[in-house]
């Protein structure tokens, strides 16, 4: 990218200058005509300055470090507090964020303008996605660990989103809430939709509203994936649930469908020769396992259940711990998937 093309796309940032803060520096506030927090990095404190509006000291986007010394543009903002490496990806981000519909006081203090998309659609699901960040070192992170879940390699279906919208079934104003956005996908890896998990800003668990979890896109027949299948994976309802299993086999690939219904109508790889079909142990959990068994057999696919001992396999990971979840699921596995899978996770 050029330097020309690199201080348009700075500029076009400022414009949003309040909007890029409260999305990547989410720890500072508003004062003034300027957003305070403490670095680039996003660290608490009010030591960093930014100017939300051109002024006759220099133009939106712009910040000083009172502290430093350091100093720079809204693109600087991104690549630190990501931690992104190369200027491409600052870029990219960036325009995923440009990409975004702004709120209604932002479109009408804007020059610029970004394509309207409907709420709820298969893109509106991949914009999100693209505007949130990986998981390590996140509050999702915090959160599955919360949980009992330590198998984290493969999760890049899983993001963080620092303020995620959240609207009140009640019509009440809406909110902004941490959550993990997890990516659905068809059989060709494209994202048709989108699942969010609000979370507590202080780490305990999902975040205390009505309806902390929510998809949004085109869920039926697809799925949030971790690992590529081959001849062998398994599929379940809920990302944790899954999640679970998957700290027991975490070299096997597994799909979360995100409710018993459309884990009924999952589709299947075209590799695929055996299924398992992760269980939760309530009566629509039960209904899912038939509706599922029966497509796989008519598909020529051998179709195996896994069941929890508890309500699901979150609960019996937290209760009875990793070891015992193992022995547990060895008893249920076909013999040469045991020696495959189990004998990699010991």
């Amino acid at each position: 990218m050029s330097r020309h093309d690199a201080a348009e796309l700075a500029h076009r940032l400022g414009e949003h200058a309040e909007a890029v803060c409260r999305h990547y520096l989410s720890n500072g506030r508003r004062s003034g005509n300027y957003w305070q927090v403490g670095d680039v990095r996003n660290a608490p404190g009010r030591s960093m300055f930014v100017r939300l509006r051109d002024s006759p000291n220099g133009p939106a986007g712009k910040w000083t470090d009172a502290a430093t010394g350091e100093h720079g543009d809204l693109l600087d903002v991104i690549r630190d507090a990501l931690g992104l490496i190369g200027f491409g990806a600052v870029a990219d981000e960036a325009r995923t964020f440009l990409a975004m519909p702004q709120t209604e006081p932002e479109r009408r203090s804007s020059r610029a303008t970004a394509t309207p998309i409907p709420a709820g659609s298969p893109e509106a699901s991949r914009r999100l996605f693209g505007m949130s960040r990986p998981i390590p070192g996140t509050l999702v992170e915090t959160y599955l660990l919360g949980r009992g879940i330590t198998a984290l390699r493969g999760t890049g279906s899983l993001r963080f989103h620092p303020r995620c919208y959240y609207r009140p079934e009640d019509h009440g104003p809406t909110e902004a809430w941490p959550a993990m956005i997890a990516s659905v996908t068809d059989l060709g890896g494209h994202q048709t939709g989108a699942h969010r998990t609000w979370l507590d800003p202080d780490g305990n668990g999902k975040a205390p509203i009505d309806t902390p979890r929510r998809a949004m896109g085109d869920l039926l027949g697809h799925a949030v994936r971790f690992g590529v299948p081959t001849s062998v994976m398994a599929a379940g309802e809920g990302i944790e649930t899954t999640l679970s299993l998957r700290c027991a086999l975490p070299d096997m690939a597994m799909a979360a469908a995100l409710s018993a219904a459309h884990l009924g109508a999952i589709l299947f790889p075209p590799t695929l020769r055996r299924l398992y079909v992760i269980r939760d142990n309530d009566p629509a959990g039960d209904t899912a396992r038939d509706a599922l068994a029966e497509r796989a057999g008519e598909a020529g696919i051998e179709a195996i259940v896994l069941s929890p001992e508890l309500e699901d396999f979150n609960d019996d990971l937290r209760h009875f711990g990793l070891q015992a979840l193992r022995a547990a699921i060895a008893n249920q596995l076909m013999r040469q998937d045991r020696l495959r899978y189990l004998k990699r996770a010991a």
